[in-house]
């Protein structure tokens, strides 16, 4: 069972700064349906409506186990009162969430499974180390809102074109040039701007985290 670090419609008693582990934002509809509308890793936060308040409108789940820092809400709102530059750093986090829920949406609203799913690759790869993880059907399809049916099939399509490797319970990412084409423009956007916020404040971090990943792999 996933870990829970939120629950909505609560105001979390800490946040979690990933370093190692990916952080799942999941929207829960009226059928009880989970659908993942976030990815956060070590770009970011959890807990990010914190910074204006409020609850979360969201649950929020430890996807891939490793690790991070943890911060109490009261000493973070304690610090954000304390340090202007800090609080306009979340602040642009927290926008860049946004957008990325935004093309989650677009992606689900108008993009083939496949595509979907190659966009959601990518962006796993973005947060962990090396080109291999552990990840069933099952979570597939609840983190992408489809039948698991449909996630053997996209995992069939993208095996075949060679992009990546896909065994009993791990995907192994071969192509990661070929699954970005796949992905088409679900995938980049948010990318770009994650780059430049995390270039603004600490350039070696874009040059270690996502760039190695084209040299790697493309």
């Amino acid at each position: 069972m996933l870990q829970p670090l939120e629950v909505a419609d609560q105001i979390p008693t800490n946040v979690y700064f990933p370093e190692g582990s990916v952080a799942s934002v999941v929207a829960t509809l009226r059928s009880r349906v989970n659908f993942e509308v976030g990815l956060i890793g070590w770009e970011g936060m959890t807990g990010t409506s914190v910074l204006c308040g409020a609850p979360s409108p969201f649950d929020c789940y430890v996807q891939f186990i490793g690790t991070a820092l943890i911060l109490p809400t009261e000493a973070l709102v304690s610090a954000l009162n304390a340090s202007p530059t800090l609080k306009t750093a979340l602040n642009l986090y927290a926008h860049m969430l946004s957008v990325q829920t935004a093309y989650t949406a677009l992606a689900s609203a108008h993009a083939p499974i496949p595509e979907r799913l190659a966009r959601w690759l990518l962006m796993i790869h973005d947060r962990v180390d090396g080109a291999a993880f552990r990840v069933t059907h099952d979570l597939l399809a609840i983190m992408l809102g489809v039948r698991r049916p449909g996630v053997t099939t996209a995992l069939h399509i993208l095996e075949g074109e060679r992009l990546i490797k896909s065994t009993r319970g791990q995907i192994e990412i071969l192509d990661r040039n070929g699954l970005r084409a796949r992905a088409g423009n679900a995938y980049g956007k948010t990318e770009r701007s994650y780059e430049e916020l995390i270039d603004a404040i600490d350039p070696k971090l874009v040059t270690l985290k996502l760039r190695s990943k084209e040299a790697a792999l493309g």
